[in-house]
């Protein structure tokens, strides 16, 4: 009876003990902390979903002790994770986060080239024009790719099987055939096709005499929800400022992007100006309003076009001087300079950009950089929209993805990018129509230089 409770009260103090025989363990690890809240990552699935990403990985092995800390909301994440930066005690990894959201900490993210290179690791995986998206100018590397949303031709089967027009093309280097001429598929093409798609309220195109362009039905593209860097880079990528030159510089094929639009606007029409875009005809959103007939959006749009009635498909975006640029929104987890364990850190990012990817990935919405994962993405797709049968061209359209980014970083970034809406307000507002456009294109770049140089102390 005495050896029995002996047994009981040595049984009794290792229960006892075990939350901190347990504390020990974890006190022996290295922690690692991962900041969400900047980009995507608060909604309440989301939440339980990262939750449950944390404690797979942390039961998975011994020597990392991964903690996750959520914003509260989008709106309190900046100061949240600018306060815990300040302080000293940045999180060690950030994310998923865009570019905007990265560049609003320009100075925060660690080189993982190092890193990349000390652990093997493969970016061979990837297009090389997704990892040269996070290239810094001095040959450094501070994202690894995760999610990506290229931009593609969304367009309406409809309208075309209406007007009697073939579908644009599903792959690059295929010739576009209008009206029985067959003709590269560049944005000069584009903008003939999509003038034929335009329709005012007596059933003419900008091509027939009587033309009304104050009761236009029906418009036949539009460059959707866009940030103006993102519609000049379809032209061709380029840094506002080259740190080399140490200048700011509107290259030539940005002007003739804007000549491009503008023309498109206020002489041939098919594009909507800001006041149609505001108006009755196309809402919920342009193109799912089923009153544009080509859109050129990012592949995160298939979130808002649920209610769109009508049959649609993808298209490849056209060429301009026989090459292809592609603006690609891109999300990823980013090292913090701060961390104190950069090493442990960088074992997590593989670890989220691995095993974890397939689940993070499907609760963010996002579309996989790496290929393998593409085809099951794929396939839940066709399910949600069953009318779209060209999703080739997503993995085939982020081959050509355009670098620099639409959203790299220049000084005074956040007085810059204002500067470059301010312009596209201008441009599409009624102010456009009469607008010297050569005038305020070199008014915006001599405003941004002047910007840029206010940053750099000049």
């Amino acid at each position: 009876m005495a050896r029995k409770i002996l047994f009981v009260l040595f049984l009794a103090v290792a229960i006892a003990l075990m939350p901190t025989l347990s504390s020990a363990q974890a006190q022996g690890r290295t922690v690692v902390t991962w900041f969400v809240g900047i980009g995507t990552g608060a909604s309440p699935d989301q939440i339980e979903v990262q939750n449950r990403v944390v404690e797979a990985f942390n039961a998975s092995q011994n020597e990392i002790e991964l903690k996750i800390n959520i914003a509260a909301s989008f709106e309190a994440a900046y100061d949240a994770l600018a306060t815990l930066i300040a302080a000293g005690d940045a999180p060690d990894i950030v994310g998923p986060v865009g570019f905007l959201g990265a560049n609003s900490f320009p100075d925060a993210w660690l080189d993982l080239a190092p890193l990349v290179e000390k652990y093997n690791y493969d970016l061979e995986q990837f297009p090389k024009s997704l990892v040269d998206l996070y290239r810094t100018e001095d040959g450094g590397l501070v994202g690894i790719p995760f999610a990506v949303f290229p931009s593609l031709i969304f367009y309406n089967k409809d309208l075309f099987d209406e007007a009697g027009l073939a579908y644009p093309p599903s792959d690059f280097n295929q010739p576009y055939v209008l009206k029985g001429e067959e003709r590269e598929w560049n944005w000069d093409t584009l903008a003939d096709l999509a003038v034929e798609l335009t329709v005012d309220a007596n059933g003419r195109t900008p091509n027939d005499p009587g033309f009304d362009p104050n009761q236009i039905r029906q418009f036949g593209f539009i460059q959707q929800w866009a940030l103006l860097r993102a519609e000049m880079t379809t032209f061709g990528g380029h840094p506002v400022y080259d740190p080399e030159k140490g200048e700011v510089e509107l290259p030539d094929y940005w002007r003739e992007q804007l000549a491009w639009t503008h023309n498109g606007l206020w002489k041939r029409y098919f594009i909507p100006n800001t006041t149609y875009e505001g108006s009755e005809l196309l809402q919920p959103s342009a193109f799912a309003s089923g009153n544009v007939a080509m859109a050129r959006v990012p592949l995160w749009y298939t979130c808002c076009i649920s209610g769109l009635k009508a049959n649609w498909d993808l298209a490849v975006l056209p060429s301009y001087k026989g090459k292809y640029h592609v603006p690609t929104d891109a999300d990823t987890f980013r090292l913090t300079k701060g961390s104190k364990n950069p090493d442990a850190a960088f074992k997590v990012l593989t670890y989220l950009l691995g095993e974890a990817a397939p689940e993070l990935l499907l609760v963010y919405g996002g579309y996989p950089a790496r290929p393998d994962l593409q085809e099951a993405a794929t396939e839940l797709r066709k399910k949600s929209f069953p009318s779209v049968t060209n999703w080739d061209a997503v993995p085939k359209s982020l081959e050509y993805a355009a670098s620099p980014h639409h959203e790299s970083f220049f000084p005074n970034f956040s007085k810059g990018i204002q500067r470059f809406a301010d312009f596209r307000s201008q441009l599409y507002g009624d102010t456009g129509r009469d607008m010297d456009l050569e005038a305020e294109i070199n008014k915006l770049e001599a405003d941004l230089k002047a910007i840029v140089a206010e940053a750099l102390g000049r």
